[in-house]
């Protein structure tokens, strides 16, 4: 009887500690939280789905921005503060100091891709391999040559001619040249991008003539809440405000489904810039105020591997650039962990009430055994769905009657074994 109790006293203070030492965000309980890009979305906002808001930046600060991957060509305008990029369209390089911008207004403005951060608006005249829009790529030394003169048009509305002109790829370093459209101020810039390669892109102003970080870590964010182009189905572009995702960062989008939908093994992950976008709200004309769209529910997963549901509950406009959302890890108390072989499984809804839904990965057609155990070991479920096919595969178990607490799921096969906590609740 003593051995009995003590072993069940020393559960119980082990069950107790992990729920006291859980976060309510990574128990999987719903958490409201809000970001503000004040009025006239004058800030972006870089937001981490595990640690909030990371950091929020003035955006009016920066013209161009390079990309600090050394095998990289892509350059940002700032399309969100108002920068707009054309090609000249009449000499090539060696018409820079005899440049004439007549018919300006007619030539076509040019803007980042909004579903690929590497396709930023200098890239947008490539034409493949070795043209990549403003530049050439060289086989043998990996740099990069500018071979197309621009003209851009600032944050401020002024205009200048822009040449960059050539990008030492080994060294990471970009060489260019800007000035007045008469040829006055000119400017010969080389921005060694080698201290900054922990952000994704490095800003520039070609009003101040000076570096501007404007971004985090590139680990440390995943969705950027912003202004920027984006293009209608016709082909013309608009500006938006919404979300953009790391690259680094995977969604889904379900629409229309009720809040509390769970299944985030549907569908196909998108990892595109926009993926998140800017249509989760729409303008009411009546009331002259924002609306978020009913019945849609997003799915982030970040660079690490958990999951995140993501619903947004109201969109104040201009005004204050407030945004609410809710926000909830559906992967609940953890990802699994392997002990053996290749198998990956997470389950969800985390916490779960009355059925526990499996998405399985890694599978190569063997026989699966699935069991729900307590923190003694006790085998509460045992599923023996057989023999599946490879590659992802879903599953469903019945926990209705099991009491509230933590418990293990493990999937296993005679060479294979992986285990997943999972919260009941009722």
């Amino acid at each position: 009887m003593k051995n009995t109790f003590t072993f069940l006293s020393t559960s119980l203070v082990v069950l107790f500690v992990m729920l006291i030492t859980i976060p309510l965000h990574a128990a999987g309980l719903m958490k409201s939280d809000s970001i503000v890009m004040s009025a006239g979305y004058a800030n972006d906002v870089f937001y981490s789905m595990a640690n909030g808001v990371v950091q929020t930046s003035p955006r009016a600060t920066w013209d161009i921005a390079f990309r600090t991957m050394k095998m990289s060509s892509s350059i940002l305008t700032n399309d969100g503060s108002g920068v707009v990029l054309y090609t000249y369209p009449k000499a090539d390089t060696s018409g820079w100091a005899t440049m004439d911008t007549a018919g300006l207004s007619s030539w076509k403005p040019m803007f980042n891709d909004p579903t690929d951060w590497e396709n930023g608006a200098f890239s947008r005249n490539a034409s493949g391999h070795p043209d990549y829009g403003w530049c050439k790529y060289n086989d043998v030394t990996h740099n990069l040559t500018g071979d197309s003169l621009f003209v851009i048009k600032l944050r401020d509305g002024s205009f200048k001619k822009l040449w960059m002109m050539k990008k030492l790829s080994a060294a990471n370093i970009y060489i260019f040249r800007y000035a007045n459209l008469d040829g006055s101020s000119e400017q010969n810039v080389s921005e060694d991008l080698n201290s900054v390669m922990t952000t994704d892109f490095s800003g520039f102003s070609l009003q101040t003539n000076s570096r501007v970080a404007f971004e985090p870590a590139k680990t440390s964010w995943d969705i950027l809440f912003t202004k920027y182009m984006s293009i209608q189905s016709n082909g013309t572009p608009y500006l938006v405000t919404g979300v953009l995702s790391n690259e680094s960062v995977k969604t889904k989008k379900f629409y229309p489904v009720s809040l509390d939908y769970s299944d985030f093994g549907a569908g196909t992950w998108d990892s595109t810039r926009s993926s998140i976008g800017w249509d989760w709200k729409v303008f009411d004309m009546q009331s002259f105020t924002f609306k978020v769209v009913d019945s849609t529910v997003y799915f982030v997963k970040p660079v690490q591997g958990d999951i995140y549901k993501l619903i947004f509950t109201h969109f104040a406009g201009t005004s204050t650039g407030l945004v609410k959302f809710d926000l909830v890890k559906a992967a609940g108390v953890g990802i699994s962990e392997t002990f053996a072989g290749n198998i990956q499984s997470t389950v969800f809804p985390n916490p779960a009430t009355s059925r526990i839904n499996l998405y399985m990965t890694g599978i190569t057609g063997e026989d699966l055994t699935i069991t729900l155990t307590d923190l003694s070991g006790r085998q509460l479920r045992a599923d023996r769905p057989g023999r599946m096919a490879d590659g992802p595969n879903a599953y469903s178990m019945d926990v209705t009657g099991v009491q509230p607490g933590i418990y293990f799921v493990t999937v296993s096969t005679a060479a294979t074994k992986t285990v997943t906590k999972v919260m009941i609740i009722r």
